[in-house]
């Protein structure tokens, strides 16, 4: 199968095209730099495009069966300035609109998007139980993944099938909020965040990429689907999953102030609340290889 990436360099990209590498599929990268187009040493393809001007090589999706849209600036990577607010919504929006449009003016275009969304989606909900038929939140995250997945509708309207992988704390040491949660856990140095009573819907990394490609693979799945571990736990859950497995003492706690003062506006998604459940992904036959929080903080390791 001939498949296309974006954000291929990124945490979960990068595993992804390990893994369809190995399974012997042809990948395709949508990449920005000239310095990365054509073959690599890898065994991809390197494609040229410009998110933010809306340019794509579209020579370079023919035979494209599926794309994997996962572009978008890290939502932790920096502090929530107004620049960087819009670098985070800019990145997503026009990054898909500007997919979208290309796939859907093909001759023969892919039959299936798989493209990126987030837990974020519902806002903050509390300790109650969410899954694919809860409404969109209100605040800026929320607001971003509506836009976000509303900018792949040319796609949809041109009968591609889209799906939207609604994303949660994807547990890995190598990268992302693991990448930076890790170490300090091994110094004994990882404690609670805030109260640590809010909920936080993780997933291996692992499990994360095995969803990617069965929502590539399943033709009956179409529109938002959780990636989430079907038991969700709260911060202090984790917390103490991570120190009994690493035999390690969670003694630390960050206050909620402490990270306001640290993180800005960002600190509401440290301290927020999404219990988050698979609903559609369970229905639709997927199993999980990491179902509870001290199996995927094992396999993060």
């Amino acid at each position: 199968m001939r498949i296309a990436v974006t954000g291929s360099t990124g945490l979960i990209g990068s595993a992804l095209v390990r893994s369809l590498l190995a399974d012997g599929h042809q990948v395709v990268r949508l990449v920005r730099r000239r310095s990365e187009l054509g073959p690599r040493p890898d065994g991809t393809v390197g494609v040229g495009w410009h998110p933010a001007r809306g340019e794509l090589d579209r020579a370079g999706l023919l035979g494209v069966e599926a794309v994997v849209h996962l572009a978008g600036a890290g939502v932790a990577d920096r502090r929530w300035t107004e620049a960087y607010r819009r670098e985070i919504r800019d990145s997503r929006v026009l990054g898909t609109r500007t997919l979208a449009a290309a796939l859907a003016e093909l001759d023969a275009p892919p039959a299936v998007l798989v493209s990126a969304s987030a837990v974020g989606y519902y806002g903050q909900t509390g300790d109650r139980l969410i899954d694919e038929t809860a409404p969109a939140g209100d605040d800026f995250l929320a607001r971003v993944c509506v836009d976000w997945e509303g900018a792949a509708r040319p796609a949809a309207e041109a009968g591609i099938r889209v799906v939207h992988p609604r994303t949660g704390l994807v547990l890995s040491a190598e990268g992302g909020a693991g990448g930076r949660l890790f170490p300090l856990f091994k110094l004994g140095l990882g404690g609670r965040l805030g109260s640590g009573e809010q909920y936080w819907s993780f997933i291996s990394l692992a499990d994360q990429i095995a969803a990617l490609r069965f929502l590539i693979d399943n033709a009956q799945v179409s529109g938002p689907v959780n990636l989430t571990a079907p038991h969700p736990v709260t911060n202090a859950e984790l917390t103490a999953a991570m120190g009994r497995v690493l035999g390690r003492p969670t003694l630390f706690a960050v206050p909620e102030f402490a990270l306001k003062l640290v993180l800005g506006e960002m600190a509401v998604e440290v301290v927020g609340s999404h219990r988050v459940v698979p609903a559609k992904l369970l229905a639709a036959g997927f199993s999980f290889a990491h179902p509870e929080v001290d199996d995927a903080v094992r396999a993060a390791l």
